[in-house]
């Protein structure tokens, strides 16, 4: 493999780093202008209109159709949300309180006993108390950060729609220019490169959808069956931070239902526990199934990419794993990398 090769895949996996960290508004809106790309060749073909006004409308068509699902279904969600939040400080308040209750209770019981029995108890409750006091911490900073980043949610959709108007009116010039980059010849391989990534990140982003629409059906039926307040709410803080490995529903689940289970609401409690151990076990067993139907790669390709990925870069680095590997399979099929080894 020639430098010059590998100087340009590195800048290729650079770009796809950069696009699903800094860039991910402007990736989001370029996946949502080539899916609104048919219907604006239809408006052009069928209305007679130029580009500019084809993409006026279809890019306004969509802003008013997501903007009315936010309407409708972020109602209900962001009043749970409030009230949920306005209560989050009494919860952290009265774990508090039930600690410092516990640990006078243990001291009045063991005051009696022999010193030696008595360090060694008061060691077990402090490291109890430790473990009690760091998962409320967990999920203290798990509901602040999520709290903290909704400006950044704001932005990020205001200038995630601006990028999609933008995206549309030059979606054909962006293509003609990178084709352009390349000698005629290669061109026509180059086209079916961005023709196969094209139907691959479609799928990827179907995948991802389809993993977090059946994660939220099942945490908010758990949630229901367990008879929790704020259900869609704290359903959807859980589809948030199980995006998030480093987090995971974990970060959420377990602090909950050890609170619960200590202060002696054993159903909530054991059921909290058992809902996070139900999502963790299913998404590891879907996950790569639903990922490698949808791109086209294995099931095996696609679990050691997310792995992978995961363990070189972080949270990107699931998202960037399988991205690498539809490109590696996109550029196979168009004919580039048939690298076969001769004995």
């Amino acid at each position: 493999m020639s430098i010059k090769t590998i100087v340009f895949i590195a800048l290729g996996l650079l770009m796809i780093y950069l696009l699903f960290t800094v860039g991910a508004p402007f990736l989001l809106a370029l996946v949502v202008a080539i899916f609104l790309e048919p219907l604006n060749q239809l408006f052009m073909r069928k209305f007679r209109m130029n580009r500019l006004v084809a993409a006026t409308v279809s890019s306004s068509i969509f802003t008013i159709i997501l903007i009315g699902l936010i309407a409708l279904l972020g109602v209900k969600v962001a009043a749970e949300l409030i009230a949920f939040f306005k209560k989050v400080p009494n919860y952290f308040e009265n774990a508090n309180g039930f600690v410092d209750d516990l640990m006078l209770r243990a001291q009045s019981l063991y005051q009696n006993f022999p010193p030696d029995a008595v360090e060694t108890l008061e060691g077990w409750l402090q490291g109890l108390t430790s473990t009690i006091t760091k998962m409320v911490g967990s999920l203290s900073n798990t509901v602040i950060s999520f709290a903290s980043s909704i400006p950044g949610m704001f932005i990020f959709f205001i200038v995630f729609l601006v990028a999609v108007y933008m995206f549309s009116f030059s979606l054909n010039t962006m293509k003609a220019t990178v084709l352009s980059m390349f000698d005629e010849k290669s061109q026509p391989q180059v086209d079916d490169v961005l023709n196969n990534l094209k139907k691959s990140i479609f799928g990827f982003l179907r995948s991802q959808f389809i993993l977090s629409a059946l994660t939220y059906i099942i945490s908010l039926i758990g949630l229901l069956v367990l008879d929790v307040k704020y259900p869609l709410a704290i359903a959807l803080l859980i589809i948030i931070v199980d995006i998030m490995p480093i987090l995971g529903t974990g970060s959420v689940l377990v602090p909950w239902g050890t609170y619960l289970l200590v202060t002696g609401d054993l159903y909530a409690g054991v059921g909290l526990i058992i809902l996070f151990l139900f999502i963790t076990v299913f998404r590891r067993i879907v996950e790569p199934k639903i990922l490698g139907d949808s791109v086209g790669i294995g099931s095996l390709s696609a679990l050691i990419s997310l792995y992978v990925g995961f363990k070189l870069v972080g949270v990107i680095g699931v998202f960037i794993g399988p991205l690498v590997v539809i490109v590696y399979m996109a550029a196979r099929k168009a004919g580039l990398f048939q690298m076969k080894i001769k004995l």
